[in-house]
């Protein structure tokens, strides 16, 4: 059985807060761009979904079932459920990562 990606809400009001920066603070083209390689990594996830590294921040809090791309300077946080690859996450990773994910993560 082949797996799923699946966008949580929140990822999904990332993606779109994500775009309406870039496309206020560059361009529409830029961010039509980021979006779609954004869209494509998580989808590139049904090849291998293993192969996300733990986060680091996750780890240190012993919390090994998360799992994160990168899409520089662009974090994708998933964990695998059964056949779905659910993604809790898209957020630039320069942001304060440790209270990002402790009110995200931590809640579901």
């Amino acid at each position: 059985m082949p797996y799923r990606v699946l966008l949580t809400k929140d990822a999904e009001v990332d993606l779109r807060e994500l775009y309406d920066y870039i496309a206020h603070a560059d361009s529409i083209q830029n961010a039509d761009r980021v979006l779609t390689q954004l869209l494509d990594i998580a989808n590139s996830l049904v090849a291998s979904p293993e192969r996300g590294a733990i986060p680091k921040e996750l780890r240190t809090l012993g919390l090994s079932e998360y799992r994160q791309i990168f899409f520089k300077p662009y974090r994708l946080l998933y964990r695998v459920h059964g056949h779905q690859i659910v993604i809790y996450l898209i957020t630039d990773g320069r942001r304060d990562m440790q209270t990002l994910l402790s009110q995200r993560l931590l809640r579901s």
